[in-house]
């Protein structure tokens, strides 16, 4: 029995947008980790900032923009996994971030919108 299609999407849409965002500099310190009762896409890193990223994928736009499903509800559960997360590591991070990166795939091509600082802790 194989994979869950949208779940292999979502797969295959979270391993693009680790390559896209370490294309831009980036450093993955974690994929798919729970923390605090929270799965955490993506973990990572730049100039100091660590970064909680949530992906969206999506075939097409025909249900709506990807990014669109990372609605208030769902920008508090990553924000307290996010803070779980924090807890067990020693304070070498200044800054945090909370970015969402959008993957569509269209036929065979990936687009990908990547929002950094798309939401605050505080939203």
């Amino acid at each position: 029995m194989g994979e869950d299609p949208r779940r292999a999407l979502g797969r295959a849409g979270e391993a693009y947008a680790a390559a896209h965002l370490e294309r831009q500099g980036f450093r993955i310190l974690a994929r798919n980790v729970r923390a605090g009762g929270v799965e955490l896409d993506l973990v990572a890193c730049r100039g100091g900032v660590v970064v909680f990223v949530e992906v969206k994928t999506r075939r097409g736009r025909r249900h709506g923009a990807a990014e669109e499903a990372v609605d208030p509800r769902k920008r508090a559960r990553i924000v307290r996994g996010a803070g779980a997360w924090l807890a067990g590591r020693s304070p070498r991070f200044a800054r945090v971030r909370f970015d969402v990166v959008a993957c569509e795939l269209d036929g065979d091509a990936w687009r990908v919108r990547h929002w950094p600082g798309a939401f605050d802790a505080g939203d």
